[in-house]
């Protein structure tokens, strides 16, 4: 097998360290788009960290310095002596050029790490010792092919100057538009206003004993975003078809009675609303898979569609049914679960809404309103959230109360926000949430 040379271009780096010697001011521009490890000679990563080094301590970057500098780190001889240094300022052919000559070192740094991902898969895939699955083994090169991808984007950690700025402009942003909502839209506007919506990166929970109504509250969003707002949305459906999940769609959205739907006893009103609600579901987007029943699949999936579709929003129906990797403990595989999508909202910037049951610990006890302590099968579930809520009907445990129809929805957790109930209408025969009329 005939060996390939490494992609790399040496008078490149070169000419951009020399850059930096003929004006100080160019380090800013060089660090902004490289890393140390995007330089492929060892003595240039270390003479640009000593670059580095030598301007965060305010002093001078010249063949003096870095020479002294390199001594006192005993690195001198390692990047080829003081003859190596003081050429450098020679090495280039024009500071004019130096984004051309960084986006030649770029380009081959991706290379490079293309090829070593490339690598790292072949290895995976010979390792019977490993004993991954294909499945296994293709989540882990969309992980480190997806972190690629962002480093193609954005290759710096902004320092804490920069880092003050961009929040101080967050919040002047916040005060400029103090009454748009700063996520998503649940179409309930009490709830809207006290989360102030469904935030990029949030994995939030979604938990209630059965019956209560987690499927269709779930999917009054998510019908809400992708008709109403034209966003897309994905829901994976782990326990119902989609099939049964666009029936419950066309009698929320178009408040058919969901018997006259499943019995068809449809009169003619009702045959109008049906045409009317399916074209308009049709036309959105949204995106239903009721197919996956594992982790891997779910972020393969949802990295893909972030990819091709701009999703908006995830949400998973629901969480105890999906599959990880970790089966000889279920807590342990649901805390798995738990962090994978805590990641995964952050790593595609989205929120991630998972429903999740409730144990039957509730219904021993005298007061059925949940509580944290009752999320099922591990405490996992409460750390990584940023967001719990509960839903929670009287009537269901009590048909003679006063409450009827009302839904209270508990955010019990809310990592930066206020906790408390918000109460909403339930539609039973339209399986359809809606903001309390107010008096």
């Amino acid at each position: 097998m005939i060996k390939r040379e490494i992609p790399k271009n040496i008078e490149a780096e070169e000419a951009i360290l020399g850059a930096i010697f003929i004006n100080q001011e160019a380090i800013y521009t060089v660090y902004e788009q490289l890393n140390i490890e995007d330089f492929y000679r060892k003595s240039h990563r270390t003479i640009f960290k000593a670059m580095l080094d030598l301007n965060a301590a305010k002093q001078s970057i010249d063949s003096i310095t870095l020479t002294n500098y390199l001594i006192n780190i005993n690195k001198l001889e390692e990047v080829g002596g003081i003859a190596f240094i003081t050429a450098l300022p020679n090495k280039v052919p024009s500071t004019a050029n130096l984004n051309h000559y960084i986006s030649i070192v770029k380009e081959k740094s991706m290379l490079r790490n293309i090829i070593n991902i490339a690598e790292h898969m072949e290895s995976m895939s010979y390792d019977n010792e490993q004993l991954d699955t294909p499945e296994m083994i293709l989540d882990k090169t969309e992980q480190m092919i997806s972190r690629l991808t962002k480093k193609m984007i954005v290759t710096k950690v902004d320092n804490i100057q920069g880092q003050t700025l961009k929040a101080y402009m967050d919040i002047e942003n916040i005060i400029n538009h103090k009454d748009e909502l700063l996520g998503l839209e649940t179409g309930l506007y009490d709830l809207d206003n006290f989360l102030q919506g469904l935030k990029n990166s949030d994995f939030m929970i979604l938990a209630a004993r059965p019956s209560m109504g987690k499927t269709a509250f779930a999917l009054n969003i998510a019908s809400h975003l992708s008709i109403k707002k034209d966003t897309p949305v994905v829901f994976f459906s782990l326990e119902m078809s989609s099939n049964q999940l666009i029936h419950r769609i066309f009698s929320s959205r178009g408040l058919i009675p969901l018997f006259n739907l499943k019995s068809g006893n449809l009169d003619d009103a009702h045959t109008q609303k049906l045409i009317k609600v399916s074209n308009k579901l049709s036309q959105s987007k949204l995106i239903i898979n009721d197919e996956i029943s594992n982790l891997m699949s779910l972020r393969s999936i949802s990295r893909k569609l972030k990819r091709e579709n701009d999703i908006k929003l995830i949400i998973i129906d629901y969480l105890q049914l999906l599959e990880g990797t970790r089966r000889e403990n279920r807590n342990l595989e649901i805390s798995e679960i738990s962090r994978s999508l805590k990641i995964l909202a952050k790593e595609l910037d989205i929120p991630i809404i998972a429903l999740s049951q409730l144990s039957r610990s509730v219904e021993s006890r005298q007061i059925k309103k949940p509580m944290l302590s009752d999320l099922r099968e591990s405490g996992s579930l409460e750390q990584d959230a940023d967001i719990v809520m509960f839903l929670y009907r009287e009537d269901y445990y009590n048909p003679e109360t006063e409450n009827k129809n009302i839904t209270d929805v508990i955010v019990a957790k809310n990592r930066n926000g206020p906790t408390g109930t918000i109460p909403v209408y339930f539609h039973k025969e339209y399986v359809r949430f809606q903001d309390l009329l107010k008096d």
